[in-house]
């Protein structure tokens, strides 16, 4: 049997986010495997802290907000629990952790643990400045040096990862992003897609309401191609909603596009959908689209990752279209309406993204990194035993 491990995840917070939640879910499986599994919480000053997993939670109490300086307390938090407690692995759930686990590098020097970072978003990054993006480049290259291992979510994005840190293939995993339980893909699966209206279509996006989703560019397409009796549903939350709610009403489309709000679950509004839309300007791989898959429904989405041809199966399940592009998500919006899914290979492709499968799968990894740590420790350990300082006659 494996042994157990004392795993450590850092998470800002319990706010609604796909990193956070695949990682309270690894979390959950991993402890339901006997493991011993630490959350260090920046904060938990959520709205959804009542329903977070039961899972044992450490933070540093505080009678002042942080969250404008989320990267700093989280880092203060992080050092301060590793200071008085032991740890096999620290797990940083996604991009935005490896800042933090880097400070743990310069903080702890060779007392930090071996650490593993889940590539949750895309390397490359449109969006920035030239300048901004050779500097982000460089700080990719360091992350080949500073992590043990580098977890890629599909081949190709592996590929991609071994390119830009220069990590060999050996320290990047592929591990499918553990999105769905194994008991939700069953119940998604039973959800019975019946013909769509040839007079109108409910179109479904989710996600976070932030510039990195393009949500504005969705509804200036939706504009452009729908139809009088066609609905576009945005479930999510965050700081663009109320501008976006405004584009919508000056598109004059505030009756026909609904803003939800945060859900705990978009199974239902799957159920009622009839295409699922993606307009993404990046994205490591998002967990939205898998469960978009498992439900049956075609998708369309922009070329935001490496992984979403494969994820669409060469468009088999689904539409591709140059992200950033307008004009092209619009004729998308138009041809998703007709388009016929393969709906048991789009369900087929959702299997591989369970949570059980990927929590083993990470758990073997981890396991391995310890022996790896404790291997390299005893070897330096023995370096300086064997030094000439060490072995020098004490009278010289």
């Amino acid at each position: 049997m494996q042994r157990a491990l004392r795993i450590v995840i850092p998470i800002h917070s319990l706010d609604p986010g796909g990193v956070e939640r695949v990682a309270l879910g690894l979390a959950m499986e991993w402890q339901r495997n006997g493991h011993e599994v630490k959350v260090v919480l920046g904060r938990s000053g959520s709205a959804n802290l009542c329903s977070a997993p039961p899972l044992d939670y450490w933070q540093i109490p505080t009678g002042f907000p942080t969250a404008s300086w989320e990267t700093p307390w989280m880092v203060h938090c992080l050092f301060t629990y590793l200071l008085r407690h032991q740890c096999d692995v620290l797990f940083c759930p996604g991009n935005t952790y490896a800042v933090v686990g880097a400070a743990m590098k310069v903080l702890l020097g060779e007392h930090a643990p071996p650490m593993v970072l889940k590539v949750s978003n895309a390397l490359e990054r449109p969006d920035m400045a030239p300048i901004m993006r050779r500097g982000y480049e460089s700080w990719l290259r360091l992350q080949g040096s500073l992590f043990d291992r580098l977890v890629s979510l599909s081949e190709p994005m592996q590929r991609e990862i071994c390119k830009t840190t220069l990590a060999p293939p050996k320290h990047v995993p592929v591990i499918a992003n553990p999105v769905i339980p194994r008991k939700r893909l069953r119940n998604l699966a039973r959800i019975e897609r019946r013909p769509g209206s040839v007079w109108k279509t409910a179109y479904l996006a989710a996600g976070r309401l932030v510039p990195q989703k393009n949500f504005a560019m969705l509804l200036r397409a939706f504009a452009k191609a729908a139809r009088p009796h066609d609905t576009l549903t945005i479930a999510g939350e965050g700081p663009e909603r109320k501008a976006l709610a405004q584009l919508a009403a000056d598109l004059n489309l505030a009756e026909r596009v609904v803003f939800t709000g945060y859900v705990p679950t978009i199974d239902a509004l799957l159920a009622e959908a009839d295409a699922f839309v993606l307009s993404s300007d990046y994205e490591g791989l998002p967990g939205v689209v898998v469960e978009a898959l498992a439900a049956g429904l075609p998708v369309l989405a922009t070329d935001c990752c490496v992984s979403m041809a494969c994820l669409l199966d060469d468009g088999r399940t689904g539409l591709l279209v140059k992200r950033g592009n307008e004009a092209a998500f619009a004729d998308g919006l138009v041809r998703i309406r007709q388009f016929q899914t393969d709906a048991d290979r789009a369900r087929h492709i959702a299997a591989g993204y369970e949570i059980e499968g990927a929590a083993q799968r990470y758990l073997d990894m981890m396991a391995d990194v310890r022996r790896c740590h404790r291997r390299e420790s005893d070897r330096q350990r023995n370096l300086q035993l064997l030094s000439p300082r060490a072995t020098r006659h004490p009278l010289h």
